[in-house]
């Protein structure tokens, strides 16, 4: 789905660009703690770690103004191709395509993890990897039960 956003992107700058989209999966859960207030709290603790998944991989990449303004040029467009693919579909079928896009994103925080040679940053963005396993398996038990 974002692939082809991700490709328009230099390696050096995904790990920023994911974040980005980090807090535009934010919004979502926080929209689907609205529709679901039984579930409010877990639902605003996936945002909120999706806000910490993009506060701490920005701290750790850092960004030129040049390559900043690209890649919040793509954004509009990713965030519409990722909110796409939740229109007309049931909130719990939702729930479950976002906890396959958090495993998603798992591997991706692991696959720039690799590629970075900084042992600190190779740690915060395979802690990043670990705060999307948690939320899609908060999820996966929501759309079970």
């Amino acid at each position: 789905m974002l692939a082809g956003f991700m490709a328009q992107v230099p390696a050096a700058s995904r790990p920023r660009f994911l974040a980005l989209l980090e807090r535009g999966a934010a919004t979502r859960y926080r929209y689907w703690a609205e529709q679901l207030p039984a579930h409010a709290a877990g639902l605003r603790a996936c945002a909120a770690r999706e806000e910490e998944i993009a506060t701490r991989s920005e701290a750790v990449v850092p960004i030129d103004a040049g390559a900043r303004e690209k890649l919040e040029s793509l954004i509009p467009a990713a965030r519409d191709a990722y909110y796409a693919i939740f229109d007309g579909v049931p909130i719990l079928e939702q729930l479950r395509i976002q906890a396959g896009a958090e495993r998603l994103g798992a591997g991706a925080w692991r696959g720039m993890a690799q590629a970075v040679t900084d042992a600190h940053a190779r740690e915060v963005l395979d802690g990043c990897a670990l705060l999307e396993e948690v939320s899609a398996s908060y999820l996966d038990t929501l759309v079970a039960g």
